[in-house]
């Protein structure tokens, strides 16, 4: 077992839409990401989101209405929502619950997709 502090994890890496491991909780991964700007619209076929935002603040663009969470505020994506993360501050940080197979690009590979995930 070890302890995980948000912020000196989020200090070691600078890159956006980039998750990185910071833990494994059954068939799940604990990440970090660091978001700016507007990602892709996407959806997950199998897989729930779950994002906590950190720091900064976030719009879930959904097709249904656009949510905003500001710092200590998640958001549960179902499998099947297309969504499409933007930040409404210059970074945003959030950890994300997702289980182990979920690709951060969803259904859509370009170049924004990161099937070889870093561990801190």
């Amino acid at each position: 077992m070890k302890k995980v502090n948000l912020s000196e994890s989020f200090g070691k890496f600078d890159d956006y839409w980039s998750p990185k491991i910071v833990g494994s909780l059954n068939d799940s991964y604990v990440k970090l990401a660091k978001l700016s700007g507007k990602f892709d619209w996407h959806h997950h076929e199998h897989e729930d989101e779950l994002f906590l935002v950190v720091s900064g603040r976030l719009r879930m663009c959904l097709r249904t209405g656009d949510i905003d969470l500001e710092p200590g505020e998640f958001i549960i994506v179902p499998k099947g929502v297309e969504h499409c993360p933007e930040t409404l501050t210059d970074e945003c940080n959030v950890m994300l619950l997702e289980p182990k197979s979920t690709l951060n690009t969803g259904n859509i590979v370009n170049e924004r997709t990161v099937s070889d995930l870093q561990t801190l």
